[in-house]
């Protein structure tokens, strides 16, 4: 039940191909919004996460709290334009920065990754204490989709009641295949700039903990695997990339889910394998939802003469909508 028939979402006509619908809003996409304060939250094992926030009122009643993705932060265009389509619309806006990715390095050894969600859960924790948030609402893209959506499916007897509605985009569920599509010639661009940003980190740890981290030969890693073998994997428990892969992908944890969530997929989404389309998945679950518009890139979704992204639109719509209504498609 729960697969949605294809939107009628068009990409501006100029953004002719999956790549280019992915580069230009990266790129170019400028967005009027600026966040009112950062708050530095401590975790438990001693390190921190930096949260941006913007706040429309003084009672504290509807919050999104919105995830980026790989090497991104609370300052990418798809975040602060979620945060003002919701700010505009009666929620207040945080914008949370994985650790190192704030602009300041965290200060353990290890970093952040697709599997691992409790930052997320603690940051949920943290505003339902301090601020009281009565109706919240998870948006994510890319791995920000993935984090979002194994904060509710990992232990879903332990998600909080204020945790109303879950939605993301271009999620890499699968990420043994995501990873191998990336490898391809054709996405050469993306892979080596994130390995070559997540190089500039990995060269800075090693200041830091030289007896752990290296940087000796970075220049030979051309690929994810390569990189998740000798860092992603080590540093955070797993025995080797592919034991990272399985164990860190979401789609295995899809069929907890008892919240209403969305996951959107650009069928011409170049990072997305065609195991990252969980049809399966929502058609056994009642409660999770799968659209597939045929267009919109990697996190792009443009709308031409539009402020907003179909994304944002889209999302909005989903939280506002009650249950009998979140199978109705744009």
């Amino acid at each position: 039940m729960p697969l949605l028939p294809n939107p009628s979402y068009k990409t501006p006509f100029w953004q002719f191909g999956g790549h280019l619908q992915t580069i230009f809003p990266s790129l170019f996409r400028k967005v009027n919004f600026r966040y009112q304060q950062r708050e530095r939250l401590e975790l438990p094992d001693g390190d921190f996460v930096d949260l941006d926030w913007h706040f429309i009122a003084a009672e504290r009643k509807k919050l999104v709290i919105i995830t980026h993705g790989l090497e991104g932060d609370s300052h990418r265009h798809y975040v602060i334009g979620m945060a003002k389509i919701f700010t505009e619309n009666g929620y207040d806006a945080l914008g949370w920065n994985c650790r190192s990715c704030s602009g300041e390095l965290n200060r353990l050894p290890r970093f952040y990754h697709h599997g691992d969600a409790s930052d997320l859960r603690f940051v949920i924790a943290h505003t339902i204490q301090k601020y009281g948030y009565e109706e919240i609402v998870l948006v994510g893209f890319s791995m920000g989709g993935s984090l979002s959506l194994r904060a509710v499916a990992e232990f879903p007897d332990a998600v909080p009641a204020q945790i109303k509605k879950v939605i993301g985009f271009s999620v890499p569920c699968d990420l043994l295949s995501s990873v191998k599509i990336l490898s391809e010639s054709t996405n050469k661009i993306y892979s080596t700039r994130f390995l070559r940003k997540l190089g500039e980190k990995i060269k800075q740890k090693e200041n830091l903990f030289p007896d752990l981290i290296s940087y000796e030969g970075y220049e030979k890693i051309k690929h994810f695997v390569d990189f998740d073998n000798r860092y992603t994997a080590p540093l955070h428990g797993f025995t080797d990339a592919y034991d990272f892969y399985a164990r860190a992908s979401v789609k295995p944890y899809l069929q907890n889910i008892r919240i209403p969530s969305l996951i959107v997929q650009a069928k011409n989404d170049s990072f997305l394998s065609p195991e990252c389309f969980c049809y399966d998945e929502a058609t056994n679950n009642e409660n999770l939802f799968m659209e597939t518009p045929a267009t919109g890139g990697h996190c792009g979704f443009m709308l031409a003469g539009s402020e907003f992204s179909w994304a944002e639109l889209r999302a909005l719509e989903f939280a506002k909508s009650c249950r009998a209504l979140c199978c109705r498609a744009l």
